[in-house]
């Protein structure tokens, strides 16, 4: 299960009620910085942007391709280590609004950590150290340290030792 909190909301679905959960300017700002993040070739120059403007926690040297869209309404809630790659087109998703509540989550990404193209990542998931998240994947639970998963849902490929045991052989 995912680690996220629910917050029930009355009339109108929460989506409608946005602006009474999360200030505009805030979601004006971030939407901003993260369509020129998507854009920038730079890899230091977007981490920068985001550390210093959407307040996520990127490790030294984690590399997120152009086209990645982080939350940009709750992205303070994102946490990427370090030497992690993110693929080209992932969206990674720190909230959900649905019909009759919107749910927040942390997301937090190990090191050395290596996400294919075209992943959606939910909000409340941990991804361990050292895993590999297939292209296309929707990663909607928590993935162990050097596990190896992939597809929709997605499924466990190799777990750590199996990965181990297929490079030495």
């Amino acid at each position: 299960m995912r680690k996220t909190e629910s917050y029930p909301v009355k009339g109108s679905n929460s989506l409608w009620q946005l602006y009474k959960t999360i200030p505009f300017w805030k979601v004006a700002k971030n939407f901003v910085i993260v369509q020129i993040g998507r854009y920038t070739p730079f890899l230091g120059l977007k981490n920068k942007l985001y550390r210093f403007f959407l307040k996520m926690k990127i490790g030294k040297e984690s590399a997120l391709a152009v086209m990645v869209v982080p939350d940009f309404l709750y992205p303070e809630r994102i946490t990427i280590g370090k030497n992690t790659i993110i693929g080209y087109n992932t969206t990674i998703l720190a909230h959900e609004y649905l019909t009759n509540e919107y749910r927040l989550g942390d997301v937090i990404i190990g090191d050395n950590v290596m996400v294919g193209a075209n992943t959606t990542i939910l909000p409340g998931v941990t991804i361990g150290d050292g895993a590999v998240i297939s292209a296309a994947t929707l990663v909607h639970r928590d993935v162990p340290p050097g596990a190896m998963v992939g597809g929709n849902p997605m499924q466990m490929i190799y777990t750590a030792e199996q990965r181990q045991d297929k490079q030495t052989t």
